[in-house]
């Protein structure tokens, strides 16, 4: 019982200096993700899912209900994501691949409405997805943990440029 009154008088002093505590929001430089300012960018026209080819082959393709997926070949494409809602922002993905490897994995666009732990969690989190996309060869990947919402927004996107590539 003699203890009590000190026991309690530090756990008040606690919570008192845990309640006033302040803190501000750290500024951070998101490197190279393009798009990543809270403004969203647009590359190659990255609503609808697109395919282009680089090199001028005939490639066969096949058309259903306005999506056109093209068959795996030989020579150089891209195809480029929907924009996907992810809760925090949108982000959408263009993957490029030469045959059935992929060659590159890159973020058409990324709006996260200018949220600074959304930038910072996007900063972290896509650069690990892109290398997860290329070591697995296609869309088999793990995720981040702790970026769950980006993770499936990424991994949507994702599925839907695969698709048009005729990749999986």
């Amino acid at each position: 019982m003699k203890r009590a009154p000190l026991v309690l008088t530090g756990t008040v002093l606690g919570l008192a200096g845990v309640l006033t505590f302040r803190s501000t929001p750290a500024t951070l430089a998101l490197g190279g993700l393009s798009g990543a300012t809270g403004t969203t960018t647009t590359v190659a026209g990255a609503s609808p899912p697109t395919t282009s080819t680089t090199t001028a082959s005939s490639q066969p393709t096949t058309t259903v209900a306005g999506a056109t997926t093209t068959i795996a070949s030989s020579a150089a494409r891209s195809a480029t994501g929907p924009v996907v809602n992810y809760y925090y922002g949108t982000v959408s993905i263009t993957v490029s691949a030469t045959g059935t490897k992929i060659t590159s994995v890159k973020i058409a666009t990324l709006n996260d409405g200018g949220n600074p732990r959304s930038q910072y969690i996007d900063q972290q989190s896509l650069p690990m997805l892109v290398q997860q996309v290329l070591a697995a060869q296609g869309s088999q990947i793990q995720g981040v943990s702790g970026a769950t919402y980006t993770s499936e927004g990424f991994y949507n996107s994702l599925l839907v440029a695969l698709k048009s590539l005729g990749l999986k």
